[in-house]
């Protein structure tokens, strides 16, 4: 029998979890609310559009735990990552896209797809009981109506955080007399070439300079929201700047791994990054650069850096409320609210972080609500997996260190191997010798990946995924 579920959001969330579900022969009804209603961080009306960095992060599947969430998601059939490297652009060891080829790509694939309807309107409140199955992805600019309703059911208020967004200047006004072309550590990665980002050095005096104007320029307000915690993965750059002199030149400005070739004697102080943001090169973003600085502001800050005096800015950075669930509380393993089950949470809502890790809780929800729909339940998901492991985090959140075991606080998180339970035995080198430093760390994390591989492989090899029977 074929079954009607409906996804709230067109995001990444939302776009992956219709794929699943249309892919398993079920029908999919996306209700995305632009361009109807628009938010505060989005700029077009397509499907699965990237509001923030064009960037999903590195694509090792051997030593970084989103890599192997890249390679975990393409196993199963992904329509995020079958995008993402359709429309891939130059960023060293990470997977960047072109952000507009991307959600056009997602959205023509969605549109196109007989079991697929989009619905452009917003959904005012919970949804209906009498859609049945649903799978809210609204993402972390929740509409207040819906996050009411939500709050309402579960008795429960959301929890919020902000998301700073980066500049993006046109590469033609970049002076190339001062930056150069170089990967930190020369690293190609998937479609670079080991030149991918553009470097703009500093010396002390100017990083200095740069430090006092963050701290001391004018800031965009935000007296309703005060009191917010940011997610310590998405900082302002004035915040971390805030947080000590030296903290930028130990993150986003860290001129480790790059040489200058025009003073390769001498080392910069820091070095700014800008990575390529579309396909034909023309736009590139200041990496790490999210603000909440103001306009003018960022364009007198900004044009102090070397190489970036004449900067022309294609968007200029801003700030966005997002909003997330006590997951681990009102949440069941399989996504559903538990004071609802026909409901469940896909996306950055439920207190995941990232595009790649929003678009894998997406997967997982349609699968979920697959399996449901076919009487046919999946079996857990190894938390051995990036998959797992995330999806455990999120229902089942995380004991302080401070407590030990006492009271669970959940907050807003990527994958990482954190979340993965601990090897058994600890690989060793050659007859049996203990490693240490950067080697240990290196084969402990292939050990990883090589389990989460052979034990999603054992997942999948047990009837997954699972697939409608034709009506």
């Amino acid at each position: 029998m074929t079954h009607t579920i409906h996804i709230v959001g067109g995001g990444l969330a939302g776009s992956e979890a219709a794929w699943q579900v249309a892919e398993a022969g079920h029908h999919a009804v996306i209700h995305e609310m632009r361009p109807v209603r628009r938010t505060e961080a989005h700029h077009g009306e397509g499907l699965a559009e990237l509001v923030c960095s064009n960037s999903f992060r590195s694509d090792d599947a051997n030593g970084n735990a989103v890599g192997l969430l890249h390679q975990e998601m393409r196993s199963l059939g992904s329509l995020i990552m079958r995008a993402a490297d359709a429309h891939q652009v130059p960023a060293g060891g990470a997977l960047a896209v072109d952000r507009e080829g991307f959600s056009a790509a997602v959205t023509a694939t969605l549109e196109q797809h007989p079991n697929v309807t989009v619905v452009r309107e917003e959904v005012a409140g919970l949804p209906p009981e009498e859609w049945g199955p649903c799978i809210v992805a609204t993402g972390p600019l929740t509409a207040p109506d819906l996050a009411e309703g939500i709050c309402a059911l579960t008795g429960a208020e959301s929890l919020a955080f902000f998301d700073a967004i980066a500049p993006i200047v046109h590469r033609e006004s970049i002076d190339m007399d001062v930056a150069w072309f170089q990967s930190r550590y020369d690293k190609p990665g998937p479609g670079g070439t080991g030149a991918d980002y553009l470097n703009c050095p500093m010396d002390r005096e100017q990083y200095d300079a740069f430090i006092a104007a963050l701290i001391g320029g004018e800031k965009i307000g935000f007296k309703q929201w005060e009191g917010t915690p940011y997610f310590d993965g998405c900082l302002p750059i004035e915040v971390m700047a805030e947080r000590g002199p030296e903290t930028l030149r130990h993150g986003p400005m860290k001129p480790v791994g790059l040489t200058n070739p025009r003073a390769p004697d001498r080392k910069p102080c820091a070095i700014v990054q800008l990575r390529q943001d579309n396909a034909l090169g023309t736009l590139y973003n200041m990496v790490g650069f999210q603000t909440k600085l103001t306009y003018s502001e960022q364009v007198r800050i900004f044009r102090t850096i070397p190489g970036l005096q004449n900067a022309e800015f294609a968007r200029l950075g801003g700030l966005h409320r997002n909003t997330y669930l006590d997951s681990p509380r009102l949440l069941d393993a399989t996504l559903r609210l538990k004071a609802r089950p026909a409901l469940r949470f896909a996306g950055q809502i439920t207190g995941c972080e990232g595009y790649v890790e929003s678009a894998a809780v997406g997967l997982m929800a349609g699968r979920f609500a697959v399996a449901e729909a076919a009487s046919a339940p999946l079996a857990p998901l190894p938390q051995t997996t990036a998959l797992g492991a995330l999806i455990a985090h999120i229902t089942g959140g995380h004991v302080s260190a401070e407590e030990g075991s006492g009271p669970r606080s959940f907050q807003p998180m990527n994958v990482n191997f954190g979340l993965f339970p601990p090897l058994e035995r600890m690989p060793r080198g050659e007859a049996g010798r203990r490693l240490r430093g950067p080697e240990k760390a290196a084969l402990k994390k292939r050990a990883l990946t090589d389990r989460a591989r052979d034990d999603l492989a054992a997942w999948m090899a047990g009837g997954q995924p699972v697939q409608a029977a034709a009506e």
